[in-house]
């Protein structure tokens, strides 16, 4: 039998299959072979049209058709994971309203700083662990606002992966995972958090049937399936936000377990059941993958917005376009430690959270036009990168009590980076297991597990193999300091 999962990230959108017997990937495509593009209509907007994942699903099953390898015909179920807090509207025809305002978009920051004011920081961080900070449900306050004559066409609003699972299956649905990612979920009371709802005057009505994260969600339509070459009937048995799934795919389900990933954005997400909060909410707490109103496993987030974007940005735009991303790794690693006092403060990828919602750009300092050159600047970006990972770390574990011992990461992106592996490990003194997965691989693994392919999540992750372990670079710790409290101070002067 084989599984397919389906990744729906910002930059592209992914397909692996899988053999649910060997746990290997059989075969994988990603589409479009560039970034996918990012509307922005003006500073701190981001959108895209939900019609391009679609048709960027559907160019990726092209490609795994023709390869001699792959037989659609025996795929068994569908796993989907996607960019989490984008707001999708629709109509009753199930037609888009308008192009889904996505997760790095920053234009709803001040309604949720003023609901997180007027509800009070008690109620809001008790019930929904959580500001209602610039999440989806403020996304929506803001169409809302905004533009009227839209939202009085909505039926249904739904995250990413809610609109790829009702094309593929015509059923309109999300799940609990979804609605606490989109601040909807009041979890006391394992309910809609209807006083939020109430507050930003959202009829409840809006919001989607519950389906389980893991189990039958629909089944795939026989005129989908004969347009993107599946078998009519294969149902979707799991769907989660991109950062719960790929921890998933880390097998990181149970109390003190930690994931990291650094794609676009970068995050740290550690599973914790405790209902515990950072009070300034720079870091968030979501429903995990498996979280049970009995059994409460809950994902402890922080997010960096400005990751691989950042050292995308880097590649395009500062001198270095003919350098493939492995040389501008082997650039870095020719520079001394510190980047010769150059920093870079990552934050130009909209508001973040891990700054309470500020939305201050990215910083360069202390440039020496008769020192530095590209080489420094690809390293310091990349420490940046790191630095504001360890930033966060310690805010997380301060505030949530999350002890960070030991970090779980694909062996991809910003991770293919000696630099940055070396300065992550050093910096929080924590080893970091680089694995050969990715959220599509997570994916698949989850719709075997909800489908019943696999009877326990130790099955599906029986096969999961570890490539190396990168360990904290203890003779050159001290160098790694200097260079982080120049990073920091620079930070707090930004800050101030």
């Amino acid at each position: 039998m084989i599984l397919l999962g389906i990744d729906v990230g910002s930059s592209s959108v992914k397909l692996s299959l899988l053999d649910a017997g060997s746990g290997k990937n059989i075969a994988s495509a990603q589409y479009p072979k560039q970034e996918m593009k990012i509307i922005s209509h003006q500073a701190g907007w981001a959108e895209q049209n939900p019609e391009d994942w679609w048709h960027n699903i559907r160019y990726g099953l092209q490609e795994l058709k023709q390869n001699k390898d792959v037989d659609l015909s025996q795929v068994s179920a569908i796993g989907i994971t996607y960019q989490m807090h984008g707001l999708v509207c629709i109509d009753k025809d199930k037609n888009l309203i308008r192009p889904s305002i996505i997760w790095c978009d920053s234009r709803a920051v001040e309604i949720g700083n003023q609901a997180f004011r007027d509800l009070g920081d008690k109620k809001c961080l008790s019930a929904l662990l959580n500001s209602p900070g610039n999440f989806t449900a403020s996304k929506l306050k803001w169409v809302k606002e905004n533009e009227p004559g839209l939202y009085a066409k909505i039926y249904k609003i739904m995250l990413p992966g809610d609109y790829i699972a009702m094309r593929l299956t015509g059923e309109i649905n999300t799940t609990v995972t979804g609605l606490s990612e989109g601040i909807f979920w009041d979890f006391p009371n394992h309910d809609l958090a209807g006083f939020l709802l109430d507050y930003y005057g959202i009829s409840p009505e809006f919001i989607p049937e519950i389906v389980p994260a893991f189990g039958d969600q629909g089944s795939l339509l026989p005129e989908i399936a004969s347009e993107i070459g599946l078998k009519a009937g294969i149902p979707i048995t799991y769907r989660a936000g991109d950062q719960p799934n790929n921890a998933f795919s880390l097998n990181v389900l149970n109390p003190g377990e930690i994931a990291a990933t650094a794609g676009t954005s970068g995050v740290v997400y550690g599973v914790t059941d405790q209902y515990s909060y950072d009070p300034k909410s720079r870091v968030n707490i979501f429903a995990h993958v498996n979280h049970q109103k009995d059994n409460a496993r809950l994902g402890v987030l922080l997010c960096v917005n400005g990751t691989g974007i950042l050292n995308s940005w880097v590649q395009k735009n500062a001198g270095t376009s003919k350098l493939s991303y492995a040389e501008m790794n082997e650039e870095a690693s020719q520079i001394p430690i510190g980047s010769d006092g150059l920093v870079v403060i990552p934050f130009g990828n909209g508001a973040e959270r891990v700054i309470e919602n500020r939305n201050t750009g990215c910083q360069i300092s202390n440039l020496s036009f008769n020192l530095h050159n590209s080489s420094h600047l690809i390293r310091a970006a990349q420490e940046g990168i790191a630095f504001s990972f360890k930033y966060g770390i310690d805010i997380m574990s301060d505030n949530t009590g999350l002890p960070v011992n030991l970090i779980r990461a694909g062996h991809a992106n910003m991770f293919l980076s000696p630099v940055f592996r070396e300065t992550l490990a050093t910096i929080s003194n924590v080893p970091i297991d680089l694995y050969d997965t990715d959220g599509s691989e997570g994916a698949a693994r989850g719709a075997g597990v909800g489908s019943g392919i696999y009877n326990s999540f130790g099955e599906a992750f029986s096969n999961l193999k570890k490539l190396s372990t990168v360990e904290p670079a203890a003779s050159r710790s001290d160098e790694y300091k200097n260079a982080y409290r120049n990073w920091y101070e620079t930070l707090t002067k930004m800050l101030n």
